[in-house]
């Protein structure tokens, strides 16, 4: 049974991660005494000391208060000195958050945080206040998280630790199937076995295409009458037409599944679909950051995994740019180890692909002698930039970019620092 949450004390070690601060702001809207801590300063703890979150930068044994909940993130170390006797792993959390809701989660190995917001944002617009808890901030309120007051939850559900195991779901959905989290799982017959059990505990299941071949069942409808336009798509959907303002083909797919999911919820068809005119999108999720001196646009993704990488470089595409420029900030050597190949297949679609260096989260570099971005470089198999650092990649890219650029920032790690920085440059003369 779930604690009563006035009062109580919870301490998130790694608080300052998409997941955690959303889990944060949440337990400071049931009640509840919130603390936590990270390695280092950001946005998202100014943004939780606004809500009246103790935050520590750093870690000690010290922080946790006494009496306190700890649950800890999976991306941190175990040798945390936070990780008291008692301390518990986000899915915890994160089960105690859902129980009691009618739950949609959604999974997937790409594009679950764009159709949670999807999800989320019908369901706003069709007055019906959900709770949501998203791995991004959802543009139509600028946040990642919220209570709501309606019964319904909608949440990002993450393969990455099992945590999508946890949830107490109702509408269980599946967009596809892939190994990307290699130091989790040992092969792709592991990941469908978590799938297929997430899907098997929930009432209601909605696969996509691809997760359906893999994990046997009906597969959503296709967009019918599908027009990919400038920065988004037209589509028909149970007799209704849908204008989606986000790109590419995939993002039509993912339109499917979060309509398909709200209706199940009890939405009205019609309003759903409506619903979707406005959404803006999630954050890191192909945002234009804006431009630099010389008029190119910037947008930022958080792709990570090669099937993101040529999905996001095909977006970019519709919005036919004189030159699309693909830079890409690899996240975990474990990855780049095993999927660097594909990620220079993907690179390549691009008109000048650019590669940084690995940004390393939880892994280090001694423990993977010889990988490092370069590895990627090598595979793109033609022309090709190998900056490791931002400061190297604003330095020489910054005087390259023009009017008709369309450049994308991807990656999981720090890179959307480069996007702001050759934007920054442009605010800047624009105030000499």
């Amino acid at each position: 049974m779930t604690a009563p949450w006035t009062g109580r004390r919870i301490h998130l070690v790694g608080i300052g991660g998409a997941g955690m601060s959303a889990y944060a702001r949440m337990c400071v809207q049931l009640g509840a005494e919130v603390s936590g801590s990270d390695r280092a300063e950001s946005p998202a703890l100014a943004r939780l000391r606004e809500l009246g979150v103790a935050v520590h930068v750093g870690h000690d044994a010290a922080n946790v208060p006494p009496e306190a909940t700890v649950f800890y993130s999976s991306a941190g170390p175990a040798d945390n000195p936070e990780r008291v006797a008692g301390a518990r792993p986000r899915a915890e959390l994160l089960r105690e958050l859902s129980a009691g809701r009618f739950t949609i989660a959604v999974g997937g190995a790409h594009g679950k945080t764009t159709t949670t917001s999807m999800a989320a944002h019908v369901l706003l617009r069709c007055g019906l206040e959900p709770g949501y808890l998203i791995g991004g901030a959802l543009r139509t309120t600028g946040e990642h998280a919220d209570l709501g007051a309606g019964r319904i939850l909608v949440v990002e559900a993450d393969e990455s630790d099992r945590s999508l195991l946890a949830i107490e779901t109702d509408v269980a959905v599946v967009l596809n199937v892939e190994l990307d989290h290699h130091a989790t799982y040992g092969s792709l017959a592991e990941v469908e076995a978590v799938f297929a059990q997430f899907v098997a505990a929930a009432p209601h299941r909605l696969l996509g295409a691809q997760a359906a071949r893999a994990l046997g069942g009906e597969a959503l409808p296709e967009p019918g009458d599908l027009r990919l336009e400038p920065g988004g798509s037209t589509f028909a959907w149970r007799g209704h037409q849908v204008h989606l303002a986000v790109p590419g083909a995939h993002n039509a797919a993912n339109a499917i599944a979060a309509l398909e999911a709200c209706v199940l919820a009890g939405a009205d068809a019609a309003a759903a679909a409506a619903a979707l005119a406005d959404f803006a999108g999630a954050g890191r999720r192909f945002e234009r950051v804006g431009e630099t001196p010389r008029g190119a646009v910037v947008v930022d993704d958080s792709a990570h995994h090669p099937t993101e990488v040529a999905a996001t470089i095909a977006a970019a595409r519709s919005l036919a740019p004189r030159r699309l420029v693909a830079v890409f900030q690899p996240h975990l050597f474990s990855r780049t180890r095993e999927l660097h190949r594909e990620f220079g297949a993907a690179l390549a679609r691009a008109d000048l692909p650019v590669v940084l260096d690995i940004y390393p989260a939880r892994e280090r570099a001694e423990d993977f002698p010889g990988v490092d971005g370069m590895l990627i470089a090598r595979s793109v198999g033609r022309e090709v930039l190998f900056l490791p650092t931002l400061e190297d990649a604003e330095a020489v890219l910054g005087p390259r970019l023009g009017e008709g650029d369309l450049v994308l920032v991807m990656g999981a790690g720090d890179v959307d620092r480069l996007g702001r920085a050759l934007v920054a440059d442009r605010d800047r003369r624009n105030t000499e």
